[in-house]
């Protein structure tokens, strides 16, 4: 398969394909919030048609909730050459508070910086750049060579950043339609701007929420202060307790299902030279927490975590009140390893806290829900071929690597469509540190690849899967495909701007070349994140500085 002249198809599109990617991001798909709805309909809608234009069957699936967009393309399915599956959601966090915003979040604008031209939008990094990173080489598969490769699944979801209630139900009714052999997820990052890698393992997640109630109402603490309890003190001494004085995590039995990691993945992350220095430094920190007989990729990849995410409680405005609390809050955070079962630690934890609750207090469990890590087996020599793939075409060892954030949809390709997902990483920085209070996205056009590239380069990551490990596809005659962006226009919402600083570092500008840019068309366009003021930056995409994302998305 000719993929250099698809690769050149695709520097080619560039200005068409970001058309088409202004068009989505001015889409204000929120899925949390129902006044959007129609703008979750719209997105989904326009998916469709543009699938559609470069020959694939698709539709839009209604839930009880926002709809699936389910696309199918590529010849039937041909024994040796696998059928692939790609996920991807086009609904994005809201977008509050405005304040912090310098342009209008469904207003997608270039802008040029100190480092590079990016794109401010909502979305642009997660997840609506990615999916059309995916669209756009399918395009060009289908506009250069005439076919795609192989058979090809597109399942788009609606839900991602509001739960995916609907999700489950949806694999299930329609599993035999979305089997394939493998699902792809490009929504990892590149561990330090230049390693490539394929995301192996992902961390589970337990929320929980506890509200420590006493006294029937808010209390004078002249009057009651020293007689009535204090349902903060209660709380404060409960999350203390949490954590040992080694930083290990305190429930009984919290490492009953966590395995030591193995001694393969331990000889490729040590190869990686992470810093924990230059990590904690960016953030403004110098000491690692945790677990102090760990390494510090072990400690955010592969060991259990407990965290707490929020407090509240009494009065906390301007002045001073001397109330003494009717209750108190705390939201709390789990990360699962291994075999942890969210549930076993969830009642663990309630017998935990229940155990600390003086008389006359009492305490509230709210969430609860939870889903287990996720572990992708390398047994499957699609991942050997992959990272043998990424390594040839970077010039640089390919690694398997973990996650520390939580992707649940891969666990339930798994459990429910009996397949494993590979997340190949993607170029880009890291993004805020707390996606709720993610003030921007930003996309980053790629840069052209320099000549002796274009004439010598090795096999894309596809390319280099299905025609150097399992033989070549014979694609069907072609058909005349419009490559055209579609014209549509999307309602935009605007905001206030935004005073706080607007420096991200990425250094990608599409008018210089850059050797160290793969050639793989599924991470034809990389993305950088805009820091604002969420307390993670981002980073040069050329840099050295090492940045594992906490991912993933939850």
């Amino acid at each position: 398969m000719p993929h250099n002249t698809v690769l050149t198809r695709i520097d080619g599109d560039l200005d068409a394909a970001l058309d088409r990617l202004m068009t989505l991001l001015a889409i204000p798909s929120i899925s949390t919030d129902k006044a959007y709805k129609a703008d979750c309909d719209a997105a989904a809608d326009w998916l469709v048609r543009d699938l559609t234009s470069i020959g694939f069957e698709a539709s839009k699936r209604d839930t009880p909730g926002h709809p699936m967009v389910v696309a199918h393309g590529g010849p039937a399915p041909v024994e040796g050459i696998p059928h692939l599956l790609f996920y991807g959601h086009y609904d994005v966090q809201p977008v509050d508070p405005l304040s912090l915003w310098d342009t209008p979040p469904f207003e997608p604008r270039l802008e040029d910086t100190d480092k590079g031209r990016v794109i401010r939008a909502r979305g642009a990094s997660d997840d609506k750049g990615q999916l059309m990173t995916f669209i756009e080489a399918m395009r060009a598969w289908v506009a250069t060579p005439g076919a795609l490769p192989c058979r090809i699944t597109i399942f788009l979801e609606g839900e991602e950043e509001s739960g995916s209630p609907s999700l489950i139900p949806f694999l299930q009714e329609n599993a035999e339609e979305l089997k394939a052999d493998i699902a792809m997820i490009c929504d990892t990052g590149l561990f330090d701007g230049k390693t490539p890698a394929i995301v192996t393992q992902l961390r589970g997640l337990l929320a929980e929420e506890i509200t420590i109630k006493a006294a029937t109402r808010d209390l004078h603490s002249g009057f009651y202060g020293g007689m009535a309890a204090n349902p903060i003190h209660v709380l404060s001494r409960i999350c203390a307790d949490l954590h040992d004085e080694n930083g290990g995590v305190t429930l009984p039995g919290f490492y009953d299902d966590v395995p030591e990691l193995a001694p393969e993945l331990k000889t490729q992350w040590e190869a990686l030279d992470f810093d924990p220095d230059h990590f904690l430094t960016d953030v403004g920190l110098s000491v690692p927490a945790g677990e102090k007989d760990r390494t510090s990729l072990e400690r955010m990849w592969s060991r259990p975590t407990a965290e707490v995410n929020g407090i509240t409680g009494g009065y906390t405005g301007d002045g001073f009140k001397t109330v003494l609390p009717a209750e108190a809050s705390a939201k709390i955070s789990f990360r699962l390893v291994g075999q942890q079962d969210p549930d076993k630690i969830h009642a663990a934890f309630v017998d935990f806290v229940n155990a600390r609750l003086p008389e006359d207090v009492t305490c509230v469990f709210s969430n609860g829900h939870g889903a287990p890590a996720s572990v992708m087996s390398t047994d499957d020599p699609a991942f050997e071929k992959a990272r043998n793939a990424l390594t040839e075409e970077w010039g640089m060892e390919a690694a398997f690597i973990g996650a520390g954030g939580s992707i649940p949809v891969a666990g339930h390709f798994k459990t429910i469509l009996g397949m494993d997902a590979m997340l190949p990483t993607r170029n880009t920085t890291s993004r805020a540190s707390t996606r709720v209070s993610e003030a921007g996205h930003a996309f980053s056009p790629p840069s052209r690849r320099p000549d002796k590239r274009q004439k010598n380069a090795p096999p894309s990551l596809l390319h280099k899967y299905l025609g150097g490990g399992l033989g070549e596809a014979k694609p069907p005659p072609a058909t005349s495909v419009d490559p055209s962006p579609l014209q549509t226009t999307p309602k935009n919402r605007s905001g206030t701007s935004c005073r706080c600083s607007n420096s991200p570092r990425g250094n990608c500008q599409s008018s210089s070349p850059r050797r160290d840019q793969p050639s793989c068309i599924f991470l034809r366009y990389w993305l950088i994140s805009n820091p604002r003021t969420t307390g993670f930056d981002a980073m040069p995409l050329n840099s050295a500085s090492s940045s594992p994302r906490s991912s993933g998305n939850q």
